[in-house]
């Protein structure tokens, strides 16, 4: 067992240092997610299962606080309204689950940001079509190769891991980040 979580640990150290390269990509989401909020707009997030824990965990940073007490910051995670999703889902498939809220919840100027492992989940592809038919700006976050995401976004990250664990622990590194200079872009720490 102790070899497995010293590899483990090893790996993910790798992974996160790896990630470090990408602060250029990680200001550019951040400066995009707090040119939009400055405006007035709001910011939309979704994924699928790991995922969608954390489209949830950053809109609850966001709408909550983060580092200190400060105005709400509107945030949405399109992950939360099970009734929305089961009736989406069961009326129109689940591919639709995210782009149907998008289409209910989103205008011109707002941003979605799409989180997906693979990059290829077709509700995070359909829900990037409806926020651009909508006129919304969209960020991902993906791992591996970026995936069919990275035609879908304005602005994407990968995380420089093939392994959907590493990929996941970057994801929230990535967003802690950028709930902290949204904090900080926004001049509200």
């Amino acid at each position: 067992m102790q070899q497995s979580i010293e590899r483990y640990i090893t790996e993910h150290q790798s992974t996160l240092a790896q990630l470090a390269a990408c602060g250029a990509d990680i200001e550019n989401l951040a400066q995009r997610c707090v040119t939009a909020l400055a405006r007035g707009n709001k910011l939309l997030i979704c994924g699928n299962g790991g995922s969608a824990a954390d489209a949830q965990h950053m809109a609850a940073e966001l709408v909550g606080r983060f580092v200190s007490d400060r105005a709400a910051i509107p945030a949405v995670a399109l992950t939360t309204d099970t009734s929305a999703l089961t009736a989406i889902a069961n009326d129109y498939g689940y591919d639709a689950v995210f782009s149907r809220q998008v289409a209910a919840l989103a205008k011109n100027g707002d941003v979605l940001l799409a989180i997906s492992t693979s990059g290829n989940s077709e509700s995070i592809i359909a829900a990037c079509r409806e926020a651009r038919a909508l006129d919304c700006e969209v960020l991902g976050l993906a791992g591996r190769d970026g995936g069919a995401l990275r035609d879908h976004c304005d602005a994407l990250l990968v995380a420089p891991s093939d392994k959907t664990a590493h990929i996941q622990e970057c994801h929230i590194v990535v967003i802690h980040l950028l709930c902290g200079l949204i904090e900080s872009g926004l001049g509200l720490v």
